[in-house]
């Protein structure tokens, strides 16, 4: 085990020494089956289980299932499936809080025997106008002073089903001028005349989650309570009612920030909106950030596994980029992914100098030559051949290096064709069919020395290719914070309207004819792609994109040549407002700021719309660039960051000012801080305010690591991994990013991260 731990293991390893709990570890993951996981759950997944791995102690899976309006077993089901899909176990500790409803309500019981319970009658809006505001304290309920015999009367009158829902509830007295608003006398029970999935009609009154999940953690003997930020605030609850019922040691809940991944929604319900709108297939739809939407999309356990390790667990919410998960993905299926061809948009090509009926047997790789791994397969080489219609262009832009009209180009495993003759279709004028003609030998036609180096494209005999549907995938909103709306729409305005492709005609190697689902490859030049494991057949395969080879939201896509309509779902979203019409429409003196911003060195034409999209944003970027004259550096911490934190909040509201978002930047510009540091030191101005020179200086963050410690804290990382490091050296690089993933927890953010990546490369290339 690692000696560099994130914050909640080394509360964990402290605990464990100390003997707080004679060496147990207990943790538990705990949904409620209300809907299927998503990729949030996935880290919550791996740090529970993982903890209880590592401390060699036991993860409970216990199905939180107190709401019975929206709970059902195939919730459970599928729940069960992911964790398990995963690489994880509960080895005979399954539990449900529907199991301890009788033990819940002997516990009410005591509380209102103790004076700490009472039955309220109010009406849900009454409840809430007693409770006051943030900053006026609550007043106590009319029904507040009920005798312990009227409140013992009415909650078992309760149970035996004698009152209508919203009639009367169960509230626990603590203290209704408490600054923390949980506090104030919180709901324990409620009356919901609903059948549960797994008691039937046994109970008609049911626990609100704040009273169960704690008492179940203190039933199960859970040690460490492990939930998200936005339960921080429940943890008072948690406390009062453990130390209130239970004796020591007592279960302790612990927070760690949730993962808010970009170009997704993280949230089952809205994520149930998606499916019960029919703007997705289901909760399995590959576009959905759902377990089982990756699993079906061909994202593996140990990617995601990759991934959690990656992003770590921190104490401040942020949002994750989309990238960080795709490299986690790509770095994991390089190294198990055969490499094959398919040509998704097919156009044809007749080689005039083969015979008709001619085949030439070629023998090509499956994997790459460094791979260091075996295996063949044969292609068939024939008169008649397709390629990717974009691999051809009648009017080629400068450099290009595919196929033009006299133009030569290599077919992938095989000799070059020069294309002498380009077919059109006399009534569309589309082009319909190549002619050209094989050369097998090095030299250019003719003896005039050494061919260009060219590119090499895929290619598929037409006698031999396979059918197949291919459905290139793309991330499901259109933009990175999709919960960041405007006033009147909602997330659903930001779906992505080409999330899928479908490619009805696309070819594939004849091999491919009989896959199982979920079988991986490399499609060459295309990405990779999986068998997918609802649709495919064998003889009629349907492929889903798992991943593109690189970004292509960094990288400009070249489409020469007009590409065949291919079928898309519908769009079912509203065009994004242009923020740079809408700039200008607000009056001279904004459209003429956008101008200024446009023409400012290091602000891209993106960057000066959000920027004058609201005056006020305007002027904070202009007065933190009078402090620190770097309009790319300003505009990068306002855009990126500072906007997307605020969520559409006003800038008033901010605890800190333009001087204290320049001086991070001319901290992070100059290399005082690392990029990592810097996020930690904006998320606790973010917090609270404060300078961030002071902010570094607590938390220990003012001062950048030499080479030489970086070299020790890898070091100290990569001790317990020999067995990992030794595979990586024979050949399984995929394990690049769990190593990498070690080596930033264990500089803690005091390191650049460049410098981490070069003196890791070098510690793994050392026999």
């Amino acid at each position: 085990m690692a000696e560099n731990l994130d914050f909640i293991r080394e509360i964990v390893k402290r605990d464990t020494a100390s003997g707080r709990y004679g060496g147990r570890v207990v943790t538990r993951f705990p949904p409620e089956p209300n809907g299927f996981l998503h990729i949030g759950h996935a880290k919550s997944i791996c740090l529970n289980f993982g903890i209880a791995r590592e401390f060699d102690g036991a993860c409970h899976l216990r199905f939180d299932d107190t709401n019975p309006e929206t709970e059902d077993m195939a919730f459970v089901e599928s729940i069960m499936r992911d964790v398990r899909w995963l690489g994880f176990d509960w080895n005979g500790k399954l539990f449900f809080a529907s199991d301890y409803y009788e033990q819940f309500f002997g516990f009410a019981v005591r509380l209102i025997e103790a004076g700490k319970a009472y039955v309220d009658s109010l009406t849900e809006s009454g409840i809430r106008e007693y409770r006051g505001t943030v900053t006026e304290p609550g007043r106590e309920s009319p029904h507040r002073n009920r005798t312990v015999s009227e409140n013992l009367d009415l909650f078992t009158r309760m149970r035996a089903g004698e009152f209508p829902d919203g009639a009367h509830v169960l509230r626990a007295r603590i203290d209704m001028a408490a600054a923390n608003m949980k506090l104030r006398d919180p709901l324990l029970y409620r009356i919901r005349h609903t059948s549960h999935y797994r008691t039937g009609d046994a109970w008609c009154i049911y626990p609100m989650y704040d009273f169960a999940h704690p008492l179940s953690d203190a039933i199960e003997g859970v040690t460490h309570s492990i939930c998200t930020l936005e339960f921080e605030n429940n943890r008072a609850i948690y406390d009062w009612l453990v130390e209130t019922l239970f004796d020591a040691p007592r279960p302790r809940q612990y927070e760690f920030a949730r993962l808010n991944l970009d170009y997704a929604v993280m949230s089952k319900r809205k994520l149930l909106q998606l499916v019960e709108d029919d703007f997705v297939s289901g909760w399995d739809d590959p576009r959905m950030p759902t377990i089982a939407g990756l699993r079906r999309r061909g994202y593996t356990p140990e990617g995601i596994r990759d991934f959690a390790a990656r992003i770590g667990v921190d104490k401040a919410n942020s949002r994750v980029s989309m990238e960080l998960l795709e490299d986690a993905i790509r770095d994991d299926l390089n190294g198990r992914c055969p490499r094959v061809l398919a040509v998704l948009r097919p156009l044809k090509v007749t080689i005039t100098n083969l015979p008709v009926d001619g085949i030439d047997w070629l023998d090509a790789p499956l994997w790459p030559r460094d791979s260091g791994r075996d295996g063949s397969r044969k292609l068939a080489l024939a008169r008649e051949i397709f390629i990717e219609r974009t691999d051809f262009s009648e009017q080629p832009p400068e450099g290009w290096l595919r196929l033009s009209p006299g133009g030569e180009v290599r077919l992938a495993n095989s000799g070059y064709i020069r294309c002498d003759e380009v077919v059109k279709d006399p009534l569309s004028g589309e082009v319909v069919e190549l002619r050209c003609a094989l050369d097998s030998g090095e030299d250019n036609p003719g003896g005039a020395g050494k061919r260009k180096k060219r590119a090499a494209i895929q290619w598929l005999s037409s006698a031999h290719a396979v059918r197949a549907e291919v459905r290139l995938y793309d991330r499901l909103c259109a933009v990175a914070n999709p919960e960041d709306v405007e006033e009147g729409k909602t997330f659903k305005d930001h779906l992505n309207p080409d999330s899928v492709t479908v490619i009805p005609g696309a070819l594939v190697e004849p091999g491919l004819a009989g896959v199982q689902g979920g079988d991986r490859f490399q499609f060459v030049r295309n990405g990779y792609f999986v068998a997918d494991e609802v649709d495919s057949k064998p003889g009629a395969p349907v492929f889903n994109r798992i991943i593109e080879l690189r970004d292509g939201y960094k990288a400009n896509k070249a489409a020469p040549s007009p590409a065949p309509p291919a079928v898309r779902k519908p769009a079912s979203v509203r065009t994004i407002p242009d923020e740079r019409t809408r700039s200008r429409l607000a009056g001279p003196a904004q459209a003429a700021r956008h101008d200024r911003f446009i023409a400012t060195p290091g602000l891209t034409a993106e960057q000066a719309d959000v920027l004058t999209s609201d005056p006020a944003v305007a002027d904070f970027f202009e007065a933190a660039l009078a402090i620190h004259p770097d309009a790319r550096s300003i505009a990068n911490w306002v855009v990126n960051d500072l906007l997307r934190e605020l969520k559409g909040r006003a800038l008033s509201r901010l605890p800190f000012g333009p001087p204290e978002l320049a001086e991070l930047a001319a901290m992070t510009d100059r290399q005082a801080i690392t990029n990592p540091a810097a996020r930690t030191i904006f998320a606790a101005m973010m917090a609270g305010g404060g300078k961030p020179a002071e902010i570094a200086a607590r938390l220990g963050l003012d001062r950048v690591m030499s080479d030489s410690e970086i070299e020790a804290a890898v070091d100290t990382a990569l001790a317990p991994l020999g067995e990992k490091v030794a595979e990586y050296r024979a050949g399984k690089t995929n394990l690049l990013g769990m190593f990498t993933g070690y080596a930033m927890r264990a500089v803690a953010g005091k390191a650049d991260p460049a410098a981490v990546q070069r003196i890791l490369g070098e510690k793994l290339g050392q026999a």
